[in-house]
């Protein structure tokens, strides 16, 4: 299997070499969550209610992802930048803690998911009759719990070695085994008993299990000198303390997230739940239209970090000018489709005149923040690769809490619904400017770094 050179390679070549591999595996995954959800609702007789069940399951699932991504964003970019500096003992060092501490935060929320599941479910809002199909699903998918974290936090370090085809592999056919095995154990089909939404989980767990087993072997296979190795599988604090200070931004983050489409769906239904449904419609299509950005971006950043450690700050600077061009490129893409065919984008989902009369003029509105996006969004990722993620921590804090909600809330008093969605540019504006002081101050400082470490 060829391996990217990140040190050598013309830095075009590296970024889709590594990029498109990693959107093709999010395109699949995201396909994968769609089909599911629709042999779920094929369930006879109870679907709808056990689509609304594996609903209620999601913010447990959310967390797990949460910590798979904490050891995982955090561990692969220190990873990067020690095998940069080719200093291979500390990059070794810092994947084994990241393994272990994947392992161990796996069995105590899979210990606790188990125990406590019920009262959990009911906190997430499961009524008696919810809870018929919700329990049995999250009981299945938390046994699960240890190789879904492992697929999802030892996958960023597979990339970062410049093998980003082996780690699509690893999560396209973990994703393709759940699909054929969904309607086997949903459905009984092929003489396996019929298990409805438990079923469901448990095609979903095989599937973590076989991406799991890949992810690690496929690790072991193609390099021998970068490996977990059981003598190395121990606590080394001083390693965790820096994968939680690069990772624990993006949890921080995700959070923020959440926090910014609650709050906003709160001033959204005071006009109408049309309103909100418009705002739904448009987070699903903006996934399609930021995920070939973020493909981008999970591509740029074991190049930086690579670089960064080995002290190259041309290609450092380069990969990001390209970076960050092509991120506008794809967003005005984006924001064509937005300005030219709102209408037929909220064709796809059925809506009716009433919604196309909101969600025409909001589509227009809330695209005009895609001019900006696309350099805020490549900026966070270049914080995040130079070991210095607060900067995107701040921003994001700042962009969704400080200024868009309360943009949002103002722009409600006006009694307009259209005035609402002005909050999105004038958010993205904000950020933007931040971003590109926050840029500027972080390329200074890891240029005079380099410098240092060339001095020395």
């Amino acid at each position: 299997m060829k391996r990217i050179d990140f040190e050598n390679g013309t830095i075009t070549g590296n970024i889709l070499g590594a990029g498109l591999p990693m959107l093709v595996a999010q395109l699949l995954n995201l396909l994968y969550n769609v089909v599911d959800r629709i042999y779920i609702a094929r369930i006879p007789g109870e679907g709808t209610a056990a689509l609304g069940a594996v609903g209620l399951c999601f913010p447990l699932i959310v967390i797990i992802t949460a910590f798979a991504n904490l050891f995982g964003s955090g561990g692969a970019p220190l990873f990067s930048i020690y095998r940069g500096k080719k200093k291979e003992p500390e990059a070794v060092c810092i994947m084994n803690t990241s393994f272990t501490m994947l392992s161990a935060s796996a069995l105590i929320l899979m210990v606790t998911g188990l125990c406590f599941a019920r009262p959990l479910l009911i906190l997430f809002g499961a009524s008696s009759e919810a809870l018929t199909y919700a329990l049995p699903y999250l009981m299945v998918y938390l046994i699960g719990t240890l190789p879904s974290m492992l697929s999802v936090g030892m996958n960023p370090f597979i990339n970062a070695q410049g093998y980003s085809v082996i780690g699509m592999i690893s999560v396209t056919i973990g994703a393709v085994a759940n699909l054929l095995l969904d309607p086997l154990f949903i459905f009984g089909w092929c003489g396996f008993p019929v298990m409805g939404i438990a079923g469901a989980a448990l095609a979903t767990v095989i599937g973590q299990i076989v991406a799991a087993i890949l992810a690690i072997w496929m690790n072991l296979k193609y390099n021998p000198d970068v490996r977990i190795r059981p003598s190395h599988i121990r606590f080394h604090w001083d390693t965790v303390k820096e994968i939680y200070r690069v990772g624990i931004p993006s949890i921080v983050m995700m959070s923020i997230s959440s926090v910014m489409n609650f709050g906003l769906n709160q001033i959204l239904i005071a006009f109408s739940t049309t309103a909100t449904a418009v705002f739904g419609v448009y987070f699903k299509l903006q996934s399609f239209i930021f995920m070939p950005v973020f493909g981008l971006n999970n591509g740029m950043v074991p190049i930086i970090s690579y670089n960064y450690g080995a002290r190259k700050p041309e290609r450092v600077k380069k990969t990001i000018r390209l970076s960050i061009t092509a991120a506008i490129c794809l967003m005005l893409i984006g924001l064509a489709l937005f300005e030219l065919i709102p209408g037929t984008l909220l064709t796809l989902f059925n809506a009716t005149d009433h919604m196309r009369q909101i969600g025409i003029p909001a589509f227009r509105i809330i695209a005009i923040h895609f001019l900006f996006a696309g350099f805020c969004i490549v900026s966070g990722s270049v914080f995040q690769a130079i070991g210095n993620p607060l900067h995107a921590l701040i921003n994001s804090v700042c962009r969704q809490l400080v200024v868009l909600l309360p943009a949002a809330w103002l722009l409600a008093q006006t009694g307009k619904l259209e005035m609402v969605w002005f909050c999105f540019p004038i958010a993205e504006i904000f950020s933007f400017t931040l971003s590109a002081i926050f840029l500027r101050k972080t390329l200074q400082t890891a240029h005079a770094r380099m410098l240092a470490d060339d001095a020395d």
